[in-house]
């Protein structure tokens, strides 16, 4: 699908594919309402979000970078699909508003740069020593977003800690679990600090690829935890 997109504004990749083919298994297998409530955070060029918007989602998408709104707004004015962009930080322009399905893409490359300094493109990879910077955050805020059967599904790579993912996101109260992968050879951004990550060990020696994962959780509505609390006890 060719799509209109500024400069400064991330081309869709091997992660954009794997996010929209998730999402779009988890609607055919009816893991959410028709016309579902769509929420795509960092949507960038708009992409996941017109794929759901065709799909007969009602889709909100939200992105940092002024121009990824207007990437995306004028993407899917061309295809006259209805899509509500907006610009800030995660979850902050749709705040006390419910969704069945969010999805995510967020920066997640390993660096030392402070993300809060960064500007155009690299603003879409750059996620601080851990990768971790807007990953933890979705993890801990989603939750509080979704509607009482809601799924979440985010994508980045096995570098930042699967285990981690699914920790934060079980201790927010979400049965979570990796539901797609994909080996990637490393593009240009993760060929120039492959040194720096095989010196940290989070690479071992002359490894060139990344595997890439797309996280599902889903929300524990309050019959399946009092179930839970009662299996336990």
């Amino acid at each position: 699908m060719m799509l209109f997109r500024l400069p400064g504004v991330y081309r869709p990749q091997a992660d954009t594919s794997l996010l929209t083919r998730a999402l779009l298994a988890s609607l055919a297998r009816a893991g959410a309402p028709a016309g579902a409530r769509v929420l795509e955070l960092g949507t960038g060029t708009g992409a996941v979000a017109l794929a759901a918007a065709r799909a007969g989602c009602e889709v909100v998408a939200v992105d940092a970078s002024a121009q990824a709104v207007m990437a995306a707004r004028v993407n899917a004015r061309m295809r006259g699909l209805p899509l509500r962009v907006l610009r800030g930080d995660l979850f902050a322009p749709v705040a006390g508003e419910e969704f069945d399905v969010i999805v995510a893409n967020p920066p997640y490359v390993v660096g030392d740069v402070d993300p809060a300094s960064v500007r155009g493109r690299a603003r879409a990879w750059e996620a601080g020593p851990d990768g971790r910077v807007l990953l933890d955050r979705i993890c801990a805020q989603a939750p509080g977003h979704l509607s009482p059967s809601g799924t979440l599904l985010v994508v980045h790579s096995a570098l930042n800690g699967v285990a981690a993912t699914l920790v934060g996101l079980r201790e927010a109260g979400m049965r979570a679990s990796v539901v797609a992968r994909h080996r990637e050879p490393f593009g240009p951004v993760m060929r120039r600090r492959a040194d720096a990550l095989w010196s940290r060990g989070l690479l071992p020696a002359g490894q060139a690829h990344e595997d890439l994962v797309v996280v599902r959780a889903d929300r524990v509505g309050e019959e399946a935890r009092d179930d839970r609390d009662r299996a336990a006890a």
